[in-house]
């Protein structure tokens, strides 16, 4: 008699999208341009965003444009996407229009893992990008707009249809690990706790509990970094 009960926790188990995994010390390794390597996202998303913010970390030697966080509707591909143009650039589409954040210069062009932050807040319009934990001076786009929330949320592609419309020389080639998402703009503290490998609640995508599941040749691994921080709860 509980055989189907076994089956169903296997199932589960078996299936990214159904299984909440913890992800702690683990990366994606999207290890060659593909036009449908992807890692989809299943978010508990009932209500139009009018806020946001985005966390992930990266780790990439494209000097090419791609996509980093895809979230589409059957309306609008680019209802909301993190898009990286340039090596020194970051750009947010929000509703088929966008701002670029034009990075100042490092003085160590050593390849690296990059961290960023990036929101926006419909009642005033303000973009923010924090990288590894510095803040940007903040843009304004789409002020008064709203986020649909029937979604298609896609890690390393950028999505020119509804799941799916990928262009392989968009596609993101390296490593991907720490992605959160919430419903809400982060502040300087929260942003801080986030880089140091601390777990705010209310997420909407939590890295530590990910739905998730891999289409095509993305492989998912232990890190090669440990965190600086160690372990946290």
């Amino acid at each position: 008699m509980e055989t189907p009960h076994l089956f169903l926790l296997i199932f589960a188990g078996l299936s990214g999208s159904l299984a909440q995994e913890d992800l702690q010390q683990k990366v994606f390794v999207f290890p060659v341009e593909s036009n449908s390597a992807a890692v989809v996202l299943t978010a508990p998303i009932s209500q139009p965003l009018t806020g946001f913010t985005i966390c992930l970390r990266h780790y990439s030697l494209l000097t090419r444009e791609y996509g980093l966080f895809s979230y589409a509707t059957r309306k609008l591909d680019n209802q909301l996407l993190v898009f990286k143009p340039k090596p020194n650039q970051y750009r947010l589409w929000l509703g088929a229009v966008y701002v670029t954040f034009i990075l100042p210069g490092k003085k160590d062009s050593k390849p690296s893992w990059e961290h960023i932050c990036m929101s926006w807040e419909s009642a005033t319009g303000l973009v923010a990008l924090w990288l590894d934990g510095e803040p940007l001076p903040r843009m304004g786009l789409q002020k008064g707009y709203s986020i649909s929330p029937e979604a298609s949320i896609v890690l390393g592609q950028d999505q020119d249809s509804f799941g799916g419309g990928f262009v392989a020389n968009q596609s993101f080639v390296g490593e991907m690990k720490d992605v959160y998402m919430w419903n809400r703009v982060l502040n300087a503290d929260e942003v801080g706790l986030v880089l140091s490998d601390y777990v705010l609640s209310d997420s909407l995508i939590n890295w530590r509990a990910l739905n998730y599941e891999i289409k095509g040749y993305v492989v998912l691994q232990p890190s090669q970094t440990p965190s600086p921080y160690g372990v946290q709860s």
